[in-house]
């Protein structure tokens, strides 16, 4: 028999569960949400803080409002090195894509020997730290002592020095290359794993060849797939760092302190100590490069759901 008192228990029950539910969730997300904080998001707000403020010999570190923003506006040294992470965007971004669409849909056509070792072969060079890698392509390119200076000598040719004025951003970009093909070719073989067998079938009973097959059905599954790697590689490539910060010591006629915006940024805080101007620069390149990955983003999202 259900008395008057258990009615009123049994409803306060649920909410409490879902209290210690909820209590229980907050608990696994508070490690990682310190961790944001600390780590994200207190530096970018320590970052903005800066940017307003300049050392002045007469009154020390001042507020200055927007004084560094229009600083860097009139930079000519930022414009020059935001001007070459826009050339390395869009030359080597497009080459490493292509790359993995194409190494994705050998992969997938199961007609490719050894299929297990060409994918851990081509995904092994992400593991590598981007500074050893650039360490390693850096002896390489070299004229005097690595292997372009041994190829030079022992053929008696004269190969052009990667590491020269004129080829040295071609350089980087075979190392980025190198380094996030297999990435970027995980993506997209996982996208083409969620496509249905019976498109398949029904394109093999009509007579569909396999250039009609990639076209019609592999390349459209590919697309989301597609806009993630495009994003991932915006980012990559407005944050380009390690790879002249390394190989300028070994090229220092080459690579200027301002070689990219995120380089130029880093040596006048750490070289130059103008803390605030670096601060300014690095939340003006932030900006764009949001913008530039929600564009990316929202353009691709828009032609994956036509």
């Amino acid at each position: 028999m259900v008395t008057v008192s258990d009615r009123v228990v049994a409803p306060l029950r649920v909410p409490r569960r879902r209290r210690r539910r909820n209590l229980a969730g907050l608990g696994f997300l508070t490690p990682f949400l310190i961790v944001f904080a600390f780590a994200l998001v207190a530096p970018v707000i320590y970052a903005i803080y800066l940017s307003f403020f300049q050392d002045r010999l007469v009154g020390g570190n001042v507020f200055a409002g927007l004084a560094n923003y229009e600083l860097v506006l009139k930079d000519d040294k930022f414009w020059s090195a935001l001007g070459r992470v826009l050339l390395f965007f869009c030359v080597q971004v497009p080459i490493m894509l292509g790359l993995s669409t194409f190494a994705a849909l050998a992969l997938d056509s199961a007609r490719l020997k050894f299929a297990s070792f060409v994918r851990i072969s081509l995904f092994l060079p992400y593991a590598v730290p981007s500074v050893v890698a650039a360490l390693m392509w850096g002896f390489i390119y070299g004229t005097d002592f690595g292997l372009v200076g041994n190829l030079n000598s022992f053929f008696g040719i004269s190969i052009p020095d990667p590491l020269s004025s004129e080829w040295v951003l071609a350089a980087m970009g075979n190392i980025a290359t190198w380094g996030f093909v297999g990435y970027n070719m995980l993506i997209l073989y996982a996208a083409l794993q969620v496509v249905s067998k019976d498109l398949y079938e029904a394109a093999d009973l009509d007579g569909a060849s396999t250039w009609q097959i990639i076209r019609a059905i592999k390349l459209p599954a590919m697309r989301g797939g597609l806009t993630v790697a495009l994003v991932f590689s915006v980012i990559g490539a407005f944050q380009l760092f390690n790879e002249p910060n390394v190989l300028r010591t070994l090229a220092p006629a080459s690579i200027v302190t301002n070689f990219t915006p995120n380089m130029y940024a880093y040596n006048l805080a750490f070289a130059g100590q103008q803390f605030n101007y670096s601060a300014a620069i690095a939340i003006v390149m932030g900006i764009l490069t949001m913008i530039v990955a929600l564009v990316v983003q929202t353009v691709g999202t828009r032609r994956d759901k036509r």
